[in-house]
Parts: structure tokens; C-alpha cells; sequence
């Protein structure tokens, strides 16, 4: 209102009065008269809510799958992979997800140890034809083969 910016300071019909009586509204609002004849039982004023210290806050639990651990080996173990992900297809499955399913599905055959069931998942998807490569591998690789070309 007219340049003032102490909105909670005082109702809007205070604010309007003062802004009158100094001359900054030539026209009273429409509401005025209305307002100054039947003013409300409790004046509208703001009120800043109280702080309460000492209370304890909800805590929101992370929420957590148990595909994500399996998820969190197979990304540390063999990094995101070198097929970007399809979003357009709907029916696509990364290769993180594919290793999920089968986790499982040999998790389900009765395999507990979880390091032989992660290296048994590994050779299962190989022989379905998908290569997982370890992360440290691939590097490995193309330093030995640029070796090799360069001792050509």
C-alpha cells in the first residue's frame, strides 16, 4: 500500500486511517464506512507463530528397498554401464535391472551367501549374453592395448 512495507504492523484498517490522515489517500475504500461502522469483535491483526523449542520433530525415515543394496554393489562393482538408457521404450531393462531380477531369481533357488550369489549372477547374465565389465577393468584394458599399438 502506497509504499508502505510493514504489512504486519497494524490491520489494514489502521493503515488505511493513517494513510488518510496524512494525505496519501485522497479517496476513502469502499469498505471503510462499512468496516468503521461495524468494526470486528477482535481486531485482525498478525501474529507471528511462536517457536517451540524443545519439541521433537518427526524424523522421516529413508526408505529403502532391498534391490537398492544389490543396486548399490552392482554400480560400485561395475559403474553405470555403456548403454545409455532407452527412455522412449517402455519395455527397456538396464543391465543394473536385469542383475536385480536375477539376483533374485537365484536368491530364490536357495543361495544365501551373498558373494557367491553376486559372482553367480555375474556368469548367469554372461551366459544370456550381456558382458559386465568390473570398473577398474575396462581401464586396465585400453591401457594395455594402447601398449600394444604403440609397440607396433
Amino acid at each position: 500500500m502506497a509504499g508502505s512495507r510493514l504489512e504486519t504492523v497494524g490491520s489494514i484498517f489502521s493503515r488505511t486511517r493513517d494513510l488518510m490522515r496524512a494525505g496519501v489517500l485522497k479517496e476513502k475504500p469502499l469498505w471503510f464506512d462499512v468496516y468503521n461502522a461495524f468494526p470486528p469483535l477482535r481486531e485482525p491483526i498478525f501474529r507471528r507463530p511462536r517457536l517451540r523449542y524443545g519439541k521433537a520433530k518427526a524424523s522421516i525415515q529413508d526408505i529403502w528397498y532391498h534391490e537398492d543394496r544389490i543396486r548399490a554393489k552392482f554400480y560400485s562393482a561395475y559403474g553405470s554401464g555403456q548403454r545409455a538408457f532407452d527412455l522412449f521404450n517402455p519395455n527397456f531393462k538396464s543391465t543394473c535391472q536385469r542383475f536385480v531380477e536375477k539376483y533374485t531369481e537365484l536368491q530364490k533357488l536357495g543361495e544365501t551367501d551373498e558373494e557367491k550369489l553376486f559372482v553367480e549372477t555375474g556368469k548367469a547374465l554372461l551366459a544370456e549374453g550381456i558382458i559386465l565389465r568390473r570398473v577398474g577393468e575396462a581401464r586396465t584394458v585400453s591401457i594395455s592395448l594402447l601398449k600394444l599399438l604403440l609397440s607396433i
